[in-house]
């Protein structure tokens, strides 16, 4: 869905094995974090936190990993992109 100042890409590759790019673009300089979950919302990793100093298309990988280091195990992720007051989620899968 597309919102007023942001918009969240599909990951790629999907499913991917050992890492997938996620992507987004912000039509406005702000600040911005991009948070990975499982599917009972518990935070696995925080991707990427800070503030775009430019409007644009941005990117950030996941290499599968959580907040320790440690290997996640195959299944479904979500990544949420919250930006401003705006978020939005998607899913992906993990194949080990």
């Amino acid at each position: 869905a597309e919102l007023d100042h942001m918009l969240l890409h599909a990951n790629w590759p999907n499913p991917f094995n050992p890492r997938t790019t996620i992507s987004f673009d912000l039509r406005d300089a702000m600040p911005y974090s991009l948070n990975i979950y499982d599917v009972s919302g518990r935070l696995v990793r925080a991707l990427g936190k800070g503030t775009a100093q430019t409007a644009g298309p941005y990117e950030l990988h996941w290499d599968g990993r959580n907040h320790r280091g440690q290997l996640v195990p195959s299944g479904v992720y979500l990544y949420r992109l919250q930006a401003g007051t705006l978020a939005e989620t998607r899913r992906m899968v993990l194949v080990r």
